[in-house]
C-alpha cells in the first residue's frame, strides 16, 4: 500500500514519531508532505515523549493524533500509555503506527527477535487494539478496520497498526543531507586508534557497525568493544556504570545525536557524577541516519553546550580532523570527565555490514577482556 493512501484513509492531521526503517516510507512521505503544510509531523526524542505530544494536541483539538515508532519504542510508551491514555485515567484516543521488526519467522537482528515475540502480546496487555498490515492490505481492507478503531477511538480508546517488511511504499524522493565534512567511519578510526588497547563502548546502528568493521580491516580483536546493539539511547549510561565501577580504566564512549536525545537526562546523570575516567564521544549528523537519514532536533543545538550545563567539566564541539585529533589527544592524556561532539556528514558505505559474533560472544569477550585488566593490574602492584 502506497503511504499516501495509508495517511489519507487514517485522516489525521498530526504525526508524531522515532523514525524506523521498516516505516521509511511513511517518515519519508510525512516529511515531503510536511513541507507542503498539509498536517503537522514532528520527529520526537523518544516514544514517551510522542505520546505526550499527541495527548497535548488531542486536548487542544479534540482530534485523534498519529504516534508511529518501531516496536522497540513499545517500552518507552507504555507509562504514558497506562497513565495518560488509557480509558481508566483521561480516555485520550490515539492511533499508533508500529513498524514490526523481529517478526517471528523473519529473520532480522538479535536486539529485535524478542521484541518482535512480544510485540502483539504488548498491545493485548495494553487495551489496544491493533491490525497488522502487510504487503496484500489494500483500501477496502483498511477501511473496514478504520470504522472499527473509530468506534473504539470514540470512547477514549487507542488502536494500532503493526506495520510488516515492505508492507508501505512511497515512490518521492526526499534528499537527507548537511554541509559537515567528516564522515562517521573516519571519526570511529580516529577513536579507535586513540583509545588504543582501553576499553570502547558504542551506540546502536551504523556507529557499532563500522567499529566492529574497523576492527576486521585493522585485523584488531573485538575485545576491546562492546556493542550497544539495542537500547536506544543508553550506550552513554552503560558506559558511566562501567565506569565508576572500574575507575583505574579509560572509557571510551562513542554516541550519537538521535541516541543522546532520546534520553538526554543522562547526560545531567553523568555530569553529577563526574567520572573522571569516560570520554563521550557524540557524533552529530543530525540525522537519524540508520533508519533512513530522517532529521533530530540535534541539527539546531550543540549537545557539548548541554552537557556543559548538565555538569561536564570539559566539553567541545570539532568540526574538522585537525580539531578531532587534537580534542582525542587531549583526552588521552588527561584525567578528567569529557565530551567531544563531531559534527559529521550523512552517508555510510553501502556495502557496510553488520558484526558477526553474537551479541553473547561479545558480552563475554568484553567482560573478560575488563577481567583481564583487573588481573593484570593485581600482578604488578
Amino acid at each position: 500500500m502506497k503511504a499516501e493512501d495509508f495517511v489519507s484513509m487514517i485522516g489525521s492531521g498530526f504525526y508524531t514519531g522515532v523514525p524506523d526503517s521498516q516505516l521509511k516510507a511513511l517518515c519519508n512521505y510525512l516529511e515531503a508532505d510536511c513541507r507542503k503544510g498539509s498536517r503537522r509531523h514532528i520527529i520526537a526524542a523518544n516514544e514517551g515523549n510522542c505520546t505526550a505530544l499527541a495527548a497535548g494536541y488531542h486536548l487542544a483539538t479534540g482530534k485523534v493524533p498519529v504516534v508511529y515508532m518501531q516496536n522497540s519504542g513499545e517500552g518507552n510508551a507504555i507509562n504514558p500509555v497506562a497513565s495518560l491514555l488509557n480509558d481508566k485515567v483521561y480516555g485520550i484516543p490515539c492511533i499508533f503506527v508500529i513498524g514490526w521488526r523481529g517478526e517471528p519467522g523473519v529473520h532480522d537482528e538479535p536486539q529485535h527477535r524478542y521484541q518482535g515475540e512480544v510485540t502483539l502480546k504488548l498491545l493485548e496487555d495494553m487495551d489496544i487494539s491493533y491490525f497488522v498490515v502487510s504487503r496484500e492490505t489494500d483500501s477496502a481492507e483498511l477501511e473496514i478496520v478504520m470504522e472499527k478503531f473509530r468506534k473504539a477511538l470514540s470512547c477514549g480508546k487507542q488502536a494500532a497498526f503493526v506495520v510488516k517488511k515492505d508492507a508501505l511504499t512511497y515512490d518521492g524522493k526526499v534528499m537527507y543531507k548537511n554541509d559537515n565534512q567528516m564522515t562517521r567511519e573516519q571519526i570511529i578510526r580516529y577513536v579507535t586508534e586513540t583509545a588504543g588497547e582501553e576499553p570502547v563502548i558504542s551506540t546502536t546502528g551504523k556507529a557499532s557497525r563500522e567499529l566492529f568493521e574497523i576492527r576486521e580491516q585493522k585485523n584488531q580483536s573485538h575485545k576491546y568493544d562492546f556493542l550497544t546493539v539495542g537500547s536506544m539511547g543508553h550506550c552513554s549510561s552503560i558506559v558511566m556504570g562501567a565506569a565508576i565501577s572500574r575507575p583505574e580504566l579509560r572509557f571510551w564512549c562513542i554516541d550519537g545525536d538521535g541516541a543522546v536525545l532520546m534520553h538526554m537526562g543522562a547526560l545531567a546523570v553523568i555530569g553529577e557524577a563526574a567520572p573522571s575516567n569516560l570520554v563521550h564521544v557524540v557524533i552529530n549528523n543530525g540525522a537519524h541516519e540508520t533508519v533512513g537519514g530522517m532529521p533530530t532536533a540535534a541539527r539546531k543545538i550543540r549537545l557539548s553546550e548541554v552537557a556543559r550545563a548538565c555538569g561536564y567539566p570539559y566539553a567541545v564541539c570539532v568540526d574538522s580532523e585537525e580539531e578531532l585529533k587534537l580534542e582525542l589527544a587531549k583526552a588521552k592524556e588527561h584525567r578528567g570527565l569529557r565530551m567531544i561532539e563531531v559534527l559529521c556528514a550523512i552517508g555510510a558505505r553501502e556495502d557496510l555490514g553488520r558484526p558477526t559474533v553474537s551479541a553473547q560472544e561479545n558480552k563475554n569477550n568484553f567482560m573478560s577482556f575488563l577481567e583481564s585488566c583487573k588481573t593484570q593490574r593485581e600482578e604488578t602492584a
